[in-house]
């Protein structure tokens, strides 16, 4: 399906690898000219020469922590005028409430928390007065199914849930869409992550965490498909969707 997307520009952050890279991929794929950002430069390089080979899409390249509020102000001004900004650059532990102590919980919500409230204060305004953009939320099925084991994420995600449906309870009227995904468990090298400290306070071996690797249908999902939302999102095919939140997850949050 064409998405009508080509001749667009959109800001990915996190966008080196995981969701965010096959984001940025998809995106390019439907024509869009890309701002990738992320704080490992090498891993965006290597991003943007692998886009740049498959689909001849322009993309700009934004290393940094988008953790330090002042980069991800200086990020979102320049890259004010995008069509399309997928909110994704994040990494909060897992833990439970004893195991993930106040610095560790303010390190990763600067991050996840503030960096998509700091991207968003400067880029929505601007969508806003010209009248028209999408902002997609990539977010996370802790905010519908919350684990006393990803405390620091199912609080973080529900509170951008939140967010993100305050402003699209408004943002429409000014002609701009704002809209999330709950991704499931996806197989990226941060579910692996996750999964090797929940193997240890559950089987106390790190090395098992490919038994907790199920979901619906005996799996886990993939970046592309979590991509291929946003996508379907961002685009005027979904013209009547927003301030919604979408689990992307083959139906785990109902179990």
């Amino acid at each position: 399906m064409d998405l009508g997307l080509a001749g667009k520009t959109a800001l990915v952050t996190g966008a080196s690898k995981g969701i965010g890279l096959a984001v940025a991929h998809v995106l390019a794929a439907e024509g869009c000219s890309l701002h990738i950002a992320s704080r490992t430069k090498a891993d965006l390089n290597a991003a943007r020469d692998d886009i740049n080979a498959k689909y001849g899409a322009q993309v700009t390249v934004h290393a940094g922590s988008l953790a330090d509020s002042a980069t991800a102000t200086a990020l979102a001004e320049a890259c004010k005028d995008v069509d399309i900004l997928v909110n994704n650059a994040g990494a909060i532990p897992a833990g439970d409430i004893e195991m993930i102590d106040e610095a560790t919980w303010r390190e990763a919500w600067d991050l996840k928390v503030f960096g998509y409230i700091n991207i968003s204060r400067i880029i929505y305004p601007a969508m806003c007065k010209r009248g028209s953009g999408v902002i997609v939320n990539v977010l996370g099925n802790a905010a519908v199914r919350p684990s006393p084991n990803y405390i620091a994420g199912a609080a973080g995600n529900s509170s951008l849930t939140g967010f993100t449906r305050a402003l699209g309870r408004e943002s429409y009227d000014h002609g701009v869409r704002v809209v999330g995904i709950h991704p499931g468990p996806i197989e990226t090298e941060r579910l692996v992550t996750l999964q090797k400290v929940h193997a240890k306070k559950q089987f106390g071996d790190e090395n098992r965490w490919r038994e907790l690797m199920t979901g619906p249908g005996g799996r886990v999902g993939t970046s592309e498909e979590c991509a291929n939302v946003v996508a379907f999102l961002a685009s005027d095919k979904a013209s009547w969707v927003n301030g919604v939140v979408f689990s992307v997850d083959g139906g785990g949050a109902l179990r």
